[in-house]
């Protein structure tokens, strides 16, 4: 009877965090579900495929044209949506994602109950972290490839574990098919096999590394795992050699067909400056095919009145020029960055990339929900502001408890803090910030607050202050 009851509690631990979590993202669809821009383009990749068994775009007057600006993965999602609950059912597609986020959030707390096996409370508070993430939420309910990657970085650290303790063929291939499915979502998806592939043969057991037939087994377990992983890569590859003569494993970095001007000029310039969201969303998306506003432009753009004048005369011949970007006015935003690393040299290559990295991880997460991304000028909006701030408190929360958990060193921190490194260190790179970028590290965010918060309510249990040390004292 009591073994009975044990596992009626057990289930409703479990079933209380996932209705809310259910509740929460219900309630995102009804309010924040919409169609456009990506996720057209999406769409129609995936419409092609089921009609024509073509990967590509389809121009005003129908014509199709093969395209390899997007990765196969979330369009052949959509394509399998489509061909299930009907042509363009965008919907039925977000409530597949729903499932799917909260089949991650379980996969995260099934990870946090081994890397902290003699504490159950850890696995329950990352499933309540996860289940009431509005920032994975907002997301689920949106058909984006976000979603579906969030599930498959999640089923990876699951599966690591489980490998690491039981090195199984089963578990070698279901971190297989969840990094590989997340490369094919998005081409960043790749820092998880980077960062988690490793723990496969570190730590195994001196037993295990001194047993030569063990050895051989994880051999042919490493050889079969990659060849699965790199065969979706391999046709891909080599569809877009046969079909473009170009040599393309993943994406291009700017979305661009072979032949499409990249505006490298424009590109290097607007890193020269931009470092916060808004900037991306006020002027890089506009250019070109919308009005370059210079008065839209932060102080930080212009480093003389000289610059000033000649960035007002680039802007004036673009938007004259039917605002698009002409070899030669591509040239003068050019000329202008080349002045301004030269004259700025660590701006450009330090403090700029580092500032973005920053805006990405601690900006208010309210890029898709209707609040004004001006949210700082609370005169304007004095409800959107304080949301905003809000927001921004309960990200930063989840950023600190992540950082507490990392000092408990749990098992596999070395691969969770190397995912969140390589991670960063590739947003450096990025010139125009996203927040969404940084939504790929929230599994381990998920994970690594559950373990803090178990251990913070333990040294609460025993009358102890979380200062300098108390950490190390409730080990």
């Amino acid at each position: 009877m009591r073994r009975d009851a044990w596992h009626v509690r057990s289930a409703l631990s479990v079933a209380f965090p996932l209705s809310a979590g259910l509740a929460l993202r219900l309630w995102m669809l009804r309010k924040l579900f919409y169609v456009n821009g990506d996720m057209l383009v999406y769409g129609d990749l995936g419409k092609n495929l089921l009609r024509h068994g073509q990967y590509a775009l389809t121009l005003p007057n129908g014509i199709l044209y093969p395209t390899l600006i997007r990765l196969p993965g979330y369009p052949l999602f959509l394509a399998l949506c489509f061909k299930i609950f009907g042509m363009e059912n965008y919907f039925a597609a977000a409530c597949v994602q729903i499932a799917l986020d909260l089949a991650g959030c379980l996969l995260v707390a099934g990870f946090v109950r081994r890397i902290v096996p003699a504490n159950r409370g850890a696995a329950l508070a990352a499933l309540w972290l996860a289940a009431l993430c509005p920032f994975t939420a907002s997301y689920a309910v949106m058909p984006l490839a976000e979603a579906p990657t969030l599930f498959m970085l999640a089923l990876a650290v699951w599966a690591m574990a489980r490998f690491h303790d039981d090195p199984v063929w089963a578990n070698a291939l279901w971190f297989t098919f969840a990094i590989t499915g997340a490369t094919l979502l998005r081409p960043d998806g790749a820092l998880a096999a980077v960062a988690f592939a490793p723990v496969f043969f570190i730590g195994l057991g001196r037993e295990r590394r001194e047993n030569g037939i063990h050895l051989r087994k994880l051999a042919r377990m490493g050889v079969v795992c990659v060849l699965l992983a790199l065969a979706p890569f391999v046709i891909w590859t080599w569809r877009n050699w046969r079909v473009f003569h170009v040599f393309e494993p993943l994406a291009p970095r700017l979305a661009n067909d072979p032949g499409e001007s990249t505006n490298p000029g424009w590109e290097r310039w607007v890193k020269s400056w931009c470092l916060d969201f808004s900037s991306t969303y006020q002027v890089y998306w506009n250019v070109p095919g919308d009005t370059l506003d210079v008065s839209e432009l932060p102080s930080r753009a212009f480093d003389s009145p000289a610059e000033y004048a000649e960035t007002v005369a680039l802007a004036d011949d673009y938007n004259s020029h039917g605002m698009q970007l002409t070899p030669r006015i591509d040239a003068g935003f050019e000329r202008l960055a080349r002045e301004r690393i030269a004259a700025h040299p660590l701006r450009y290559y330090v403090w700029l990339p580092l500032g973005r990295v920053a805006d990405m991880w601690l900006r208010p997460r309210v890029e898709n929900l209707p609040v004004d991304l001006d949210w700082w000028v609370y005169a304007h909006h004095h409800r959107d502001t304080e949301f905003s701030w809000a927001y921004a408190g309960l990200n930063a929360l989840y950023l600190l408890l992540a950082i507490v958990g990392l000092c408990v060193r749990p098992r596999f921190w070395g691969a969770l803090l190397g995912y969140l490194l390589l991670r960063c260190a590739l947003l450096g790179t990025v010139g125009a910030p996203e927040t969404r970028y940084t939504l790929e590290c929230l599994p381990m965010l998920f994970a690594l607050g559950g373990v803090a918060l178990s251990r913070l309510a333990d040294c609460g249990l025993h009358g102890k202050t979380v200062e300098t040390g108390a950490i190390d004292s409730c080990k």
